[in-house]
């Protein structure tokens, strides 16, 4: 079976979606953030099911919850794995934008959350590396390490030097 649409999200289900999710076999497909970007890639359930998932170009990126499948043999849903991230929390504004530039100029893939999301403070999310812990570690800047499934995919931002 090849996917060329996602159905529908999880969050966004409407009554009659949910009915049919409640009483329908469901399969997962567990993917990592770097491949929510993906528009074709091959595909492999929790059963074993194998699918082919070729999206349009001007898709959005696949999300956790996405259903990819909803028919007679079940639904098909998307499970996003943990990443392994650095919360960098800076103490103060010009810390924070030390951090950020410093980090920035070594084209560092980041996710900045506000105080009213799911981290309960202005952070900075990056993917972990070792050499950014040393970083941080050497300016005494705040952070801690969790694995945690990211609603967005990294990604580099578009530039031009």
């Amino acid at each position: 079976m090849i996917i060329t649409t996602v159905l529908f999200n999880l969050a966004d289900a409407d009554p009659a979606q949910q009915a049919r999710l409640e009483t329908a076999h469901r399969e997962t497909v567990s993917l990592p953030g770097a491949a929510l970007t993906q528009r074709i890639q091959r595909l492999t359930t929790d059963h074993g099911r194998e699918l082919g998932l070729r999206l349009p170009s001007c898709s959005p990126d696949l999300r956790d919850g996405d259903v990819l499948v909803l028919d007679g043999d079940g639904a098909v849903v998307v499970s996003v794995l943990p990443t392994d991230v650095l919360v960098i929390a800076p103490s103060t504004l010009r810390q924070g934008l030390f951090t950020a530039h410093s980090l920035g100029n070594r084209h560092l893939q980041a996710q900045f959350f506000e105080d009213d999301e799911e981290w309960g403070h202005a952070v900075m999310v990056v993917q972990y590396d070792h050499t950014v812990q040393a970083f941080l570690d050497s300016h005494v800047v705040p952070y801690s390490r969790h694995e945690r499934v990211i609603s967005e995919p990294f990604r580099h931002a578009e530039h031009t030097h």
